[in-house]
């Protein structure tokens, strides 16, 4: 909290959970919506969210994880995450809290969230994700939207059956554009991935992610000794161990980092660290579902170790942001916040309402928690 210039760290006296309606968002297959968690020292407030939380992970946090952050005194971001030492790890739990924990500390610094972070860069180059379409056609007329858009790397998920022929179809219209394709982990060893695996290496795409079941680093690293195409690290991460244990293996050479994914802002500047001291690339992408994730994506991207666009919503979805000012790329460029301290969005106090299924309130208002569920919750 800050006081005639001088800075004072003090303890978490409220934290907010914040539940989304499945209106705005949509719900996941699993029951899931996006919780936005808020921690505040009574004058400034730092945001994080869990991008897809279920039933027992709510409940999880609101009884396990949000009163241990709340009794846990820590005075830097980084000690946050020792509040639930003692809990099932769970990084997309930790991850929202860690990472709200990192935009109130900057915000009560009047610094840049990038800054607290050690960024330096000012913009970011822009990519995006498309995921399977009805025909090669379709797969065209999107990517072309999207190109029209500004973006300058184009994600193609692929699956068996489709992958080759899509990736031709892009570079037939597009010979100058940078892809890349996610497998999803959906590919095995049998003869028939393997030699869509080997074509696909033969034409010149940025990186081949995730090929193989997540589980199996030795398939990984066999791909990668013999591929001329990057391999990318995504879902066999969830921790700053897989990360290790990854690198030891040679089963890579770019690393994805998702926040969500490696428990917050203060594991994910490490994995950042981690790869590019083992000579990997790093790119930073987001599981999240509102501004609120993608704001602290865009801060971690601006560490100089990032040399891989960073991951944006594609043109065209319908939908508002909930943040102020929305998250986006402006011809596929992303402005990192440079002039307002913390991640330089905060949700939307006139649309926040609308979008909220439920909140509990700890910390201040009592022992007890305050639970407010709103109409349609």
């Amino acid at each position: 909290m800050t006081h005639a210039g001088a800075v004072t760290v003090t303890r978490i006296v409220e934290l907010e959970l914040v539940r989304l309606r499945p209106s705005p968002v949509g719900r996941g297959a699993d029951g899931s919506v996006p919780v936005l968690v808020r921690v505040s020292d009574g004058v400034f407030d730092g945001w994080g969210e869990v991008p897809g939380a279920t039933p027992g992970q709510w409940e999880a946090l609101t009884r396990d994880f949000g009163p241990a952050l709340v009794d846990h005194p820590w005075r830097r971001p980084t000690e946050a995450a020792e509040a639930f030492a003692d809990l099932p790890w769970d990084p997309a739990l930790v991850g929202a809290l860690d990472t709200a924990c990192w935009d109130l500390w900057s915000r009560q610094r009047s610094t840049p969230l990038a800054h607290a972070l050690g960024g330096s860069r000012t913009a970011l180059t822009a990519g995006v994700t498309l995921p399977r379409q009805v025909s090669l056609e379709s797969a065209v007329t999107e990517v072309n939207r999207q190109v029209g858009a500004g973006f300058r790397r184009i994600r193609l998920e692929i699956e068996p059956g489709w992958d080759v022929e899509v990736v031709r179809a892009v570079q037939a219209t597009f010979p100058f554009l940078v892809l890349q394709v996610d497998a999803g982990g959906r590919y095995s060893d049998s003869e028939s991935d393997m030699d869509a695996l080997r074509s696909l290496d033969s034409l010149g795409l940025l990186a081949i992610e995730d090929p193989f079941d997540p589980e199996d680093l030795a398939a990984y690293g066999r791909f990668a000794a013999e591929a001329r195409t990057s391999v990318a690290l995504y879902r066999p991460l969830s921790s700053l161990g897989d990360l290790v244990e990854a690198i030891r293996a040679e089963a890579g050479d770019v690393v994805h980092v998702d926040p969500s994914r490696l428990g917050g802002l203060t594991a994910a500047r490490r994995a950042v660290d981690l790869a590019v001291d083992a000579g990997r690339k790093v790119w930073c992408g987001s599981s999240a579902r509102t501004g609120v994730g993608r704001a602290a994506t865009v801060a971690l991207a601006s560490l100089t170790g990032v040399s891989l666009p960073v991951e944006m919503p594609r043109a065209g979805l319908r939908g508002r942001d909930l943040v102020l000012p929305p998250v986006r790329a402006h011809d596929g460029v992303v402005p990192v916040p440079l002039t307002e301290s913390g991640s330089g969005h905060a949700p939307d106090p006139d649309l926040l309402p609308g979008w909220t299924a439920r909140s509990v309130i700890l910390g201040s208002r009592g022992t007890d928690a305050s639970d407010r569920p709103t109409r349609g919750g």
